[in-house]
């Protein structure tokens, strides 16, 4: 009997990441892949593209490199340009790409903190009006913005991703109450992730004693790749990530200052190895790629969690009581799962 094969919700779509080489962005155009889409891959270097498109293909899928600097919206308009000339229309866009640089506000350099708002908040900035630019052509399509549940909620050491990030969700309800108004088919949706095991702890810049770590509890890309999937199938407002996603953002908005103790006495060590940065750690993806650290998966694979919750976000309503207990258990939770890691 021939097999039976079941309808792939992105065939003969076409889907373009930031961010595809590594990490997060990596999962997700495996992903999508699978689905039947055809992937455009923008990140900085060539040859890790290229990796990416090996594996996608390896897979019976479709890709196509254009390497850009996403801070940059010359590089950013002709990469999708050139997609749209090879492909033809753009369906979805997925805003992925970002830098980070852990560190105390105290020992950041203007220049640092520029470079991680031209990444993490203009490059996403820019990959929107690419998208748009595309997409109002025929009125419609997805854009989904990876953000993070510290674009609610700002913790130590990660000063301007947590500024970066901030910014990028208030530009994005602009935006979406704009196309609401205008009527316009164009959909955007917001996927915001807990810490996920990926190389940026391993390649980004640090100013601390010690090699940094994700703030417990961890999961997998593929675990984000599935709700960024999630959000372009089915584009509501916001998805939240992770038991811990909502129940953090429901702390910090009921009890702020409590929070904020427990950050102060937990996040900085928390987000510590055991296990001094080695003097000869030289290289970072701030400026330029770092080639070595090109995958998928991170350091932390042995924690990280393969599956986890997603909530749409307008479907979490409670009264104030029982969000004040959630509260108060979730900022419990966070001082055990910071002191456990040391």
């Amino acid at each position: 009997m021939p097999r039976h094969t079941s309808r792939r919700d992105f065939e003969g779509r076409n889907v373009v990441i930031t961010g595809a080489s590594a990490g997060v962005g990596r999962a997700a155009a495996r992903a999508f892949a699978r689905e039947g889409a055809r992937i455009g891959l923008i990140a900085r270097d060539r040859a890790a593209l290229e990796a990416t498109r090996a594996e996608i293909e390896s897979i019976g899928g479709r890709a196509i490199c254009l390497p850009a600097d996403v801070s940059d919206p010359g590089q950013v308009f002709e990469a999708a340009e050139e997609f749209e000339r090879q492909a033809g229309p753009i369906h979805v866009w997925v805003n992925n790409a970002m830098v980070t640089v852990f560190s105390p506000v105290s020992e950041l350099t203007p220049e640092e903190i520029r470079r991680v708002t031209e990444v993490t908040y203009l490059g996403a900035v820019n990959g929107t009006l690419a998208a748009l630019r595309s997409m109002r052509k025929r009125d419609s399509g997805v854009i989904v913005q990876v953000g993070s549940s510290l674009a609610y909620r700002g913790i130590p050491l990660q000063a301007p991703y947590c500024g970066a990030k901030h910014a990028l969700r208030g530009f994005t309800d602009s935006l979406r109450v704009e196309l609401m108004h205008e009527g316009s088919g164009i959909q955007v949706s917001s996927v915001h992730l807990p810490a996920i095991n990926t190389p940026q702890f391993e390649w980004a810049r640090a100013h601390m004693p010690r090699a940094p770590r994700p703030v417990a509890p961890v999961y997998a890309p593929a675990v984000a790749a599935r709700a960024i999937l999630q959000a372009a199938r089915h584009p509501v407002r916001e998805y939240w990530l992770g038991t811990q996603t909502p129940l953090l953002l429901l702390a910090n908005r009921i009890a702020p200052g409590l929070l904020d103790q427990v950050l102060a006495a937990k996040a900085v060590s928390g987000q510590q190895r055991e296990r001094r940065i080695d003097p000869a750690r030289r290289k970072d993806n701030l400026f330029h790629p770092v080639r070595e650290h090109h995958r998928t998966e991170g350091a932390f694979s042995r924690e990280a969690r393969a599956s986890t919750l997603l909530f749409p976000a307008p479907a979490l309503r409670m009264g104030a009581a029982a969000a004040g207990v959630l509260a108060v258990c979730l900022i419990g939770a966070t001082a055990a799962a910071m002191s456990s890691r040391r």
